[in-house]
């Protein structure tokens, strides 16, 4: 099968089209034939080891410290399961699926391995495979940065920083669907799409300085690592929180 790999940090120059055999499943997995993948910010940063501060050691000793342990990125894929293990149940040949292997990537290729209890659904029927591949990194992220970081509350008021990504779209929507009041930062360009995704509001971070808001919000999702507690601390409510998906 083709695959787009990597045996060295850097640029994207260092990732190279190479043949790899197609993997056999084993008693509990799945083989999906890749259909469409994505290149997110956590491919970005484990190509590069471009990282925030203090988190450069803990990367290198899960990715590999002088070379990368896996060759193949991509944490999101979509497509049809081809070959499956005996054990197997609930999952069919045929079936068309949108898969999250995320740290354990290997969506960069024709083919890609799942555990049959992984991160795996049937795809919508109503998107192609490249909208579906799509869903996952940003999704997910947004998902547990709203919920399990504490901010699943209806009736709050929210402040997305990078509101046109990745992350920042798929929260912009969740963030809507609790209940919360949303005001989407990004620039001009996007303002019709997140205010179609549902925000109240819309500031243009070209022309407007975010601290110098006069609103207070329970809750500042920051997905750029622009927005530094102490540039925004003084747009929080007394019980609002700051939720950096960056990890800077």
């Amino acid at each position: 099968m083709k695959a787009a790999t990597y045996t060295k940090y850097g640029g994207p120059d260092v990732v190279s089209i190479s043949d790899l055999p197609v993997p056999k499943p084993g008693p509990n997995e799945v083989l999906i034939r890749v259909h469409a993948s994505t290149v997110s910010a956590g491919d970005w940063r484990m190509r590069s080891l471009e990282v925030p501060r203090g988190l450069g050691l803990a990367i290198r000793a899960f990715a590999g410290w002088t070379r990368p342990r896996k060759p193949v990125l991509g944490g999101d894929a979509a497509g049809i399961i081809v070959d499956m293990g005996a054990r197997v149940t609930g999952w069919s040949i045929g079936d068309a699926v949108v898969a999250y292997p995320g740290a354990a990537m290997g969506g960069h290729a024709d083919y890609l391995m799942m555990p049959a209890d992984g991160t795996m659904a049937l795809k919508p029927a109503g998107l192609s495979h490249a909208e579906a591949a799509a869903i996952p990194f940003g999704g997910l992220t947004a998902l547990e940065f709203l919920t399990d970081k504490g901010a699943r509350q209806g009736g709050e008021k929210g402040l997305i920083v990078g509101a046109s990504g990745g992350v920042g779209s798929a929260a912009v929507q969740l963030a809507r669907h609790f209940g919360a009041g949303v005001t989407a930062v990004c620039s001009a360009a996007n303002a019709a799409l997140v205010t179609d995704l549902g925000a109240h509001r819309v500031v243009d971070y070209r022309t407007q300085d975010i601290a110098t808001r006069p609103d207070r919000y329970d809750v500042i999702l920051d997905t750029t690592g622009t927005a530094p507690w102490r540039r925004v601390r003084h747009l929080l409510t007394p019980r609002g929180r700051l939720l950096v998906v960056t990890g800077g």
